[in-house]
């Protein structure tokens, strides 16, 4: 489950919003995670012999981010070890790859490994 200023955070409440900022923290061993998901995504389909964009769901209420340690931590200790909360609901991709990074930067997130998941950062915002 997913939370947004403490309460759970559901698929009725995604509205206009493209994706969100996240954090997830290993609570057993203090490690955190800063990371960016989109609600939808773009994906080409074929109607009527002609391509055409469609927006479907992401896997966003599943998901445990692209880290694989993370992702292993998660397998390993289990769910219940690990909370996953939203920073900031974002209504373009351009705020959110900025306001990832922005709290990436502000949690030193590469200069502090052993606090941190995040091996790297990078952004691209348009």
């Amino acid at each position: 489950m997913w939370l947004y200023h403490n309460e759970v955070f559901t698929e009725s409440q995604i509205g206009s919003y493209v994706g969100f900022v996240y954090k997830i923290t290993n609570v057993s061993q203090a490690r955190h995670y800063i990371g960016k998901k989109l609600f939808w995504f773009s994906r080409t389909k074929l109607v009527k012999g002609k391509k055409k964009k469609v927006k479907v769901p992401s896997d966003w209420p599943t998901y445990w981010s692209s880290s694989l340690e993370l992702q292993l931590d998660v397998v390993k200790l289990g769910e219940s070890n690990f909370t996953r909360e939203i920073l900031h609901l974002c209504y373009t991709k351009g705020t959110m790859s900025y306001l990832e990074l922005r709290e990436q930067m502000d949690a030193r997130v590469l200069e502090n490994q052993n606090e941190w998941y995040n091996g790297f950062i990078g952004c691209r915002i348009h």
